[in-house]
């Protein structure tokens, strides 16, 4: 699996879609996926806006529940890294990340209709 650094600064705003949620391994048991620490692993969808460009959502894997995090407010996504994978005839990109905050003060300031 091939992974990739993702300058997060030339993303433009990124806001959170949908809220932080614990993905899990097996749907059937509701068990939740772990991290090789043994940590919960938790996604959050987000949008992703560049200036004069479509809006793009993409799913966030970090370990660990992200906290202050709510749907429609600018997050700050660190260490994020895209990885490209493939399953027989399928293959796609996931995304992780190290961490995703909220970002307090700028939900108009910076494109509050992101």
């Amino acid at each position: 699996m091939q992974s990739i650094p993702v300058d997060t600064a030339r993303l433009g705003v990124l806001r959170c879609a949908i809220a932080p949620e614990a993905k899990l391994s097996n749907t059937e048991t509701q068990e939740v996926k772990r991290d090789r620490d043994g940590n919960p692993v938790w996604t959050v969808a987000v949008t992703v806006r560049q200036d004069g460009r479509r809006i793009s959502v993409i799913e966030i894997a970090v370990s660990g529940q992200p906290k202050g995090i709510e749907e429609g407010q600018i997050v700050k996504v660190t260490g994020l890294t895209a990885f490209m994978w493939s399953m027989g005839d399928r293959h796609g990109v996931s995304f992780r990340a190290d961490a995703i905050t909220p970002v307090t003060g700028l939900a108009h300031a910076k494109g509050g209709d992101a």
